[in-house]
């Protein structure tokens, strides 16, 4: 197409736009790699890789490209994009434009059905599926294929997250590149993102056919946003970062966004900050989906001045009056803290962008690192199980054979399947005994990314220079310069200052001790497969009561103290004053509270009667001096302890897994037999007591054991609940 023809079509594209838009004038018009993209997809049925700032207006290349294809009799175009929020987001954005958009994701199963059906009759102009939908085996072996040989435009949103270079890396888009494969010749791909260095984009384009050497369009713009005044503010401590936000969150413009680094600080500060009165809502990866969809249609809204959120509320969420953003704690990435930046300023002239760092942002940084991909070993005896089963072995089935969690070993197994090593088939996965090499040196190297991003995202908090050069220099963007608006070129816009008043109720929050420590009520699947007679629900006769913990390892409050003390080479020594004082409070507050012994409520618990220890091989001072001060200011008897009645190999109780932990813990613990003797003449429930709590699997085969040797109940009481 040349000249006039394109000269219509892009005349065509501007009135697509001006009703994707909203705009009666009919005056919108596309910027010009706007236009360059879509012409080079519709009249050309080219593929392209665009790398744009959030804002610059991607979706409306794939709306507008899908209107002027369909006009022109191709298929529907299929968006591949991993939040619910952005699906939404653009449903309703493409019915302005008169495209019907429909979408697949892990919301919606029971609409599955009928909206393939829709899509088959040729009622659907875009269909936007989520990527795990891609690696399930009906849709990957029935719905696939129909869809590859039938679209009109593939578009795979947020393409960094086929790298695992990215900061946010799928293994579930890996299978997109089956399904670029099976694409009839001439079937144009889009591909957008916009936190992408080089490294990740050349590794996108190679992934997706828009690399070197194809004839394909790569866009690549400068990534500043003129609107976005971005500063550091450094405060000596949580509470006083609690406090600040209190004392100032009316000030910053707008309604926007705190973001937190973990779901327990999500719901802590969201709690203080109401207690303060603001109207803030929470917004995590606990949040149930109808929670979700409300929070955002509030802060759409401006009923809310912020969703306090996690990562959870990311790519995609799109309110172009975004007025703020702030950060309560660093995330580990340049990259990712660019795209969440990013939310905000996309249709205003000036919004805030804020970071207050926390010493507890390192500890959580090094827990997200633990969960990469297995070692070696583990790869190896999977796929060894899987080789020996007769049939195909279900995720249940398979987590007790090899010690790993189960949201780990999905996502390895996805990867192995991308690899070629295994296959996901109806019923579980099989192994294919195609040879796999593990590629140790990559992944090497990945853990080396990522500790160059937590440097960067220190050298950004400390940094004398332009904060916005300095992050689109780390996105390798070649026109960074400084920007002339953050606190470092203009002048900081915000003091430390907090009242002494705001900071006497944040530190009061934080310093509340006591979290619920939730019982395990069912045995894990599969335990059968790994030796063990249990399973179902565990008989009440044998379950641990509700208990309390001191804290959470990440809390912003109680997780500070907690950590050192914790931490793998803290040496072991016996229970400090203020730990000791605060484990007295959550007791007289669980004894108080509702169901509590002292609650004066009619099925209250008797009064605990005796004190019992978990056995410990790492802490056994610390557990042992902190057990000997309750049972002495409770004014009860130290019973004694459990003790490990076979040697743990190594000592190595696997924690990773839980059939392969509670199978060993089943082996090992026991009930000595002086410590029975105390039992059968303990006439009230006992305190079961313990330094840390990960899995709640520990509490649940000890609560069992004593219970069986004539405890009335169990309550654990534990210093903290990892995350």
């Amino acid at each position: 197409m040349h000249g006039g023809m394109n000269a219509d079509l892009r005349a065509s594209a501007d009135s697509v736009l001006a009703r994707l838009v909203g705009d009666a004038t009919g005056t919108a018009r596309l910027r010009e790699d706007q236009w360059r993209a879509i012409e080079a997809l519709v009249a050309d049925k080219r593929r392209a890789l665009v790398v744009q700032r959030t804002g610059w207006g991607k979706s409306a290349v794939y709306f507008v490209a899908t209107s002027l294809l369909r006009a022109a009799g191709s298929g529907p175009t299929v968006i591949v994009s991993p939040l619910l929020a952005l699906m939404r987001n653009q449903v309703d954005a493409a019915a302005r434009a008169g495209i019907r958009a429909r979408t697949i994701n892990s919301s919606n199963p029971e609409e599955w059905e009928s909206i393939q059906a829709e899509v088959a009759a040729g009622e659907v102009d875009v269909l936007l599926v989520s990527p795990e939908r891609l690696n399930n085996p009906e849709f990957r072996d029935q719905v696939l294929p129909k869809l590859a040989a039938a679209t009109g435009l593939l578009v795979v949103d947020e393409a960094h997250c086929i790298s695992d270079w990215g900061h946010d890396f799928r293994p579930d888009y890996r299978r997109l590149r089956t399904m670029l494969a099976d694409l009839p010749p001439g079937v144009p791909v889009l591909a957008t993102t916009a936190t992408a260095n080089a490294r990740v984009t050349a590794d996108v384009a190679e992934q997706l056919g828009t690399g070197a050497g194809t004839d394909a369009l790569v866009l690549r713009g400068p990534l500043d946003r003129e609107s976005l005044s971005l500063a550091v503010l450094p405060l000596p401590d949580a509470a006083h970062r609690l406090a600040w936000l209190a004392d100032h969150l009316g000030e910053l413009p707008g309604s926007g966004i705190v973001y937190t680094l973990t779901v327990a600080a999500a719901e802590e500060v969201t709690a203080y900050l109401r207690h303060r009165g603001h109207v803030v809502a929470s917004y995590t990866g606990k949040t149930e989906n109808a929670d979700r969809e409300q929070a955002e249609e509030d802060l759409q809204a401006n009923r809310v001045k912020a969703l306090i959120a996690t990562s959870a509320l990311g790519m995609g969420f799109d309110k172009p009056d975004l007025g703020f953003v702030v950060h309560l704690g660093s995330p580990s990435s340049p990259i990712a803290y660019y795209q969440q930046v990013g939310r905000a300023g996309r249709g205003v002239e000036h919004a805030e962008v804020l970071l207050l760092p926390g010493r507890e942002d390192e500890a959580i940084w090094q827990y997200f690192a633990s969960v990469a991909f297995p070692p070696e070993e583990l790869v190896r005896r999977t796929l060894d199980v899987l080789a020996r089963a007769e049939r195909p072995m279900s995720l249940p089935a398979l987590e007790p054979l090899v010690d790993l969690r189960r949201t780990r070993l999905e996502s390895m197994l996805k990867v192995l399947d991308v690899d070629g090593a295994v296959h996901r088939v109806k019923g579980g996965w099989t192994a294919t005994g195609e040879p796999w090499v593990y590629d140790a040196e990559r992944y090497a190297w990945v853990a080396r990314q990522r500790a160059a991003e937590q440097q960067a995202m220190r050298d950004y908090a400390s940094t004398a220079g332009c904060r916005m050069e300095f992050l689109r220099r780390q996105l390798d963007d070649e026109e960074a310069a400084p920007c002339g608006r953050c606190d470092n070129c203009a002048g900081p816009r915000y003091t430390a200052q907090v009242a002494e008043a705001s900071l006497t109720t944040a530190r009061g929050e934080l310093g509340r001790p006591g979290v619920e420590l939730e019982p395990r009520r069912m045995w894990p699947t599969g335990l059968a497969a790994v030796g063990v007679d249990l399973k179902g629900r565990i008989p009440a006769g044998e379950q641990a009561s509700t208990g309390r913990a001191l804290g959470r390892l990440s809390d912003i409050g109680w997780g500070n103290r907690l950590r050192p003390l914790l931490a793998d080479q803290a040496p072991d020594q016996q229970i400090q004053d203020d730990v000791a004082k605060a484990v007295v409070e959550v007791l007289a507050d669980w004894a108080r509270g509702p169901g509590g012994w002292a609650s004066g409520a009619p099925d209250a618990p008797a009064r605990p009667a005796g004190v019992v220890t978990v056995p410990s091989r790492t802490r056994p001072v610390l557990i042992g001096s902190l057990a000997a001060r309750i049972a002495e200011i409770g004014r009860m008897p130290l019973l004694g302890g459990l003790e490990y009645g076979a040697e743990v190999p190594g000592y190595g109780l696997p924690s990773s897994n839980s059939a392969q932990r509670v199978r060993a813990l089943h082996e090992v613990l026991a009930v000595p037999r002086e410590l029975a003797e105390a039992l059968a003449r303990t006439p009230g429930p006992v305190l079961l007591v313990d330094d840390c709590s990960e899995s709640g699997w520990t509490l649940a085969v000890a609560a069992r054991l004593l219970r069986r040797a004539g405890a009335k109940e169990v309550f654990p009481l534990v210093l903290a609940v990892q995350p």
